[in-house]
């Protein structure tokens, strides 16, 4: 049912705004102060920088701080801060269309008790003169994505029943989609609505992929709360890991080799280290637009990405040795067309 169908159905909801201090936060303020559709009840904005500065005119919201805990825990503050039925969270660089709230109440209103979240459709706009970059066709799996909150609203008693954000995710990457998993074992649906929010491409520097690497932390978080099979969980693809495991191993076995004289051993580990490199690298090249500045970027960063991938990896499975999953003896079956519903 349309937006337009049900002007006057009344929905009760906050909306939270976790923040770093972009300047595309007054685009999405902008959205929900001028944008037709009945209005939250309360906007709250999250500063999550250490060192809060000023932020872009924030207009009626209410600012909160987090102290650079990352989007977690930002967003742990806002809705605890809410006292609302619903809590939307929306990124900082989203761009909310004009009815985003009459289309947001028209998802919303109609939901059942047994509904604990919905989610927007996302939609990334892509070159039309070219082919996307890499970090291009990275920004664009957001459109595909299962439970990302760069628009999520959330029923607040499923978030109060299943604790809210896990704080020990500090970057935004694997803490939403945990959560909806989380809010589905406790007896709630996750739903996709008909609201449709664009989320641009942001500029990046040359070294972006690299720094990614890091959620190889967080996924072993993950493998410690959900076991070894959380990518089905997640309904991901099988990630690159064991690639970038193979390829550091022939590099760090060809400087040893080289170093204890093995020249022959040496070079063949070399040679297997440049081979499984070049394909990586290839792989990233083929698809995108091919110009000088791509492929040099893709020639660095696929040289640099495995060593690093597995650093965090290891970082991040030494980090999170001692924790056990709270839920290790629950069965649960996130792609079950009707999870329990919750007893009230």
């Amino acid at each position: 049912m349309s937006a337009a169908a049900n002007p006057g159905v009344g929905v009760d909801y906050a909306v939270v705004i976790p923040t770093v201090g972009r300047q595309s936060l007054a685009v999405v303020l902008d959205a929900l102060e001028h944008g037709s559709g009945p209005p939250p009840r309360e906007v709250i904005v999250v500063d999550d920088r250490p060192d809060p500065g000023p932020l872009p005119a924030t207009r009626s919201a209410r600012v909160l701080r987090s102290g650079g805990r990352g989007p977690a825990a930002a967003r742990n503050a806002g809705w605890r801060a809410a006292c609302c039925e619903w809590v939307v969270f929306l990124d900082d660089d989203v761009l909310p269309p004009p009815d985003w709230k009459a289309r947001l109440v028209a998802d919303l209103a109609w939901l059942g008790l047994e509904v604990g979240a919905s989610q927007a459709r996302i939609t990334v706009p892509l070159p039309a003169d070219r082919r996307p970059t890499d970090w291009e066709r990275n920004t664009a799996g957001l459109a595909t994505s299962k439970w990302i909150t760069a628009d999520m609203a959330y029923r607040r008693a499923a978030l109060v029943r299943s604790g809210g954000f896990d704080e020990r995710f500090p970057r935004a990457y694997r803490e939403d989609t945990e959560l909806a998993l989380r809010v589905q074992r406790h007896g709630y649906r996750v739903v996709t609505g008909e609201r449709v929010t664009t989320h641009p491409v942001r500029e990046a520097d040359f070294l972006v992929s690299v720094r990614q690497q890091r959620g190889n932390a967080d996924d072993a978080l993950v493998r410690r709360l959900l076991g070894p099979d959380w990518r089905e969980q997640f309904g991901g693809a099988r990630g690159r890991l064991p690639q970038h495991a193979a390829t550091t191993a022939a590099a760090v076995l060809a400087v040893l080799c080289g170093v204890l004289g093995a020249r022959r051993a040496a070079l063949l580990l070399g040679g297997a280290w440049a081979g499984l490199t070049a394909k990586f690298a290839l792989d990233r090249i083929a698809p995108g637009p091919r110009t000088r500045e791509e492929v040099v970027k893709m020639l660095v960063t696929s040289a640099a990405i495995p060593p690093v991938a597995c650093l965090h990896r290891v970082l991040g499975e030494l980090r999170h040795r001692g924790v056990r999953s709270p839920v290790a003896a629950d069965v649960f079956d996130p792609h079950a067309e009707r999870p329990p519903v919750v007893r009230r």
